[in-house]
């Protein structure tokens, strides 16, 4: 049964079958060969260039362009790959207009950059078309380490041990690998299951082993996998979601958005999902504008996003509200929520508009009331099960620069650990650079040869 976008409560199938498939196509396609050479051809090739300085990976950004730029993108692709094994993924979702796009000499000069990340796309998709790894294996070393969580600092973190000679054990508490990359990201933003295409590939380096449906705090202890194994790496992410704190915010239709972002990526039928007339996203990050930008594609009327502070406060780029905007979503700041009004359901929610003072975020006295079917709550996550073993620092897990935790057989990165950015690109580094600080460490605790 076919419904109109304006049709009031929560319905499926509001837009055509056509209508779905264009919404949730590849937001930025990707380049062809020639497409590639000319794109490439923009580059100054910079010596010290910042782009690389903004590059939370350091990949040499100038090298891998000259290597398209001259017909060796597989080359290319190897450099990105050497820093950022997840560079596929980071190609597509990587904020570059606030990295180095943002700091290309280019854009400085003409308000329009190197388009870097699509050509980053271009030599590792070319790369992995073919089916081919890079990196091989280092002689074995008869360590074993664990790592918990694989998404983004998870998996790299695995392959460079792996690559390294040692034996991982990957686990995941979700049945599929892929972290936020495969249940967080907008579905626009990886198209044609590339998550789950880029883990395959990864994998091949060998010496990792997938374990999935293993949460650590229930099937997994601590203790045991510290007995288990040489050490172990935290990368599991924040499973907790904050709340509103508001009366009667747990009556029916007020959700969390990282929940319906997840329903939407594992969906097959997107026509099926259930989708309100009248959406109101409350948070100002990433996650608030893929929810309320995705909410607009399946065929909600109207999408509201709310912030309660300033917009030049949010989170989310100027781009990312920049899209929100051209895609219908009203973005509304200097409003925080008050009360969730409904009788079982949610049918509006209330807002009392705020300014900035010398005493932080205050009221001004006024309100407002917005309808809403569905309220998809974006205010932040938390770490939720930490271990007892370890020290925290605020409510994540507290690291060393390395990425070492209290305890000297863990690590940690990722977004349960404090410091950092809450990007995918952040996270690779993280999980590398703890790698590399774990590898340094186990052999360093070789045994002296007896004399």
């Amino acid at each position: 049964m076919s419904h109109s976008h304006s049709e009031s409560g929560i319905a499926t199938h509001r837009l055509s079958a056509e209508a779905y498939q264009q919404n949730f196509s590849d937001l930025h396609p990707a380049l062809d060969g020639h497409e590639a050479l000319v794109a490439a051809d923009r580059c100054y090739f910079c010596y010290d260039a910042p782009c690389i300085t903004a590059c939370p990976t350091d990949i040499d950004i100038p090298l891998f362009i000259r290597q398209i730029a001259t017909g060796t993108a597989d080359a290319a692709a190897k450099t990105i790959l050497t820093q950022n094994i997840l560079g596929g993924m980071c190609a597509r979702v990587c904020p570059t207009e606030t990295l180095c796009e943002e700091a290309c000499v280019r854009e400085a000069a003409e308000g329009k950059p190197v388009e870097i990340g699509r050509l980053q796309r271009y030599a590792t998709d070319s790369l992995m078309n073919k089916g081919t790894h890079p990196f091989k294996r280092a002689a074995e070393t008869g360590k074993t380490i664990a790592v918990i969580g694989a998404g983004p600092a998870g998996l790299a973190c695995a392959h460079r041990l792996a690559m390294h000679g040692h034996n991982v054990s990957l686990f995941d508490a979700q049945q599929k690998a892929g972290g936020l990359n495969e249940f967080g990201i907008a579905a626009y933003k990886s198209t044609n299951d590339f998550a789950a295409a880029e883990v395959d590939w990864l994998l091949q380096i060998e010496g990792i082993q997938l374990h999935l449906g293993q949460r650590l705090g229930q099937e997994l202890q601590l203790p045991q996998l510290l007995e288990d194994h040489d050490a172990v790496f935290l990368g599991m992410g924040l499973g907790g979601v904050n709340a509103l704190g508001l009366p009667s915010e747990h009556i029916d239709n007020v959700e969390n958005a990282v929940e319906f972002i997840h329903e939407l990526r594992q969906s097959e039928n997107l026509a099926a999902l259930e989708i309100g007339r009248n959406i109101v996203v409350i948070g100002g990050g990433m996650t608030a504008v893929d929810a309320s930008v995705q909410a607009k594609l399946l065929g909600a009327e109207h999408v509201h996003l709310v912030y309660r502070r300033e917009r030049a406060q949010m989170n989310a780029s100027l781009y990312e509200q920049d899209l929100a905007a051209t895609k219908g979503v009203n973005i509304i700041a200097n409003a925080e929520p008050i009360a969730v009004h409904g009788n079982g359901a949610v049918r509006e929610i209330e807002f009392a508009y705020t300014r900035s003072s010398e005493n932080g975020l205050e009221r001004t006295g006024e309100t407002f009331r917005l309808a809403a079917d569905q309220v998809f709550k974006a205010i932040g996550q938390t770490l939720h099960d930490a271990p007892a073993e370890l020290t925290l620092e605020g409510r994540k897990i507290a690291v060393s620069e390395n990425g070492q935790t209290s305890h000297p057989k863990v690590w940690a990165g990722g977004d349960c650990a404090a410091g950092g950015e809450d990007l995918t690109v952040t996270a690779v580094a993280q999980g590398r650079d703890a790698a590399e600080n774990i590898h340094q460490t186990l052999m360093g605790w070789r045994p002296e040869t007896p004399l």
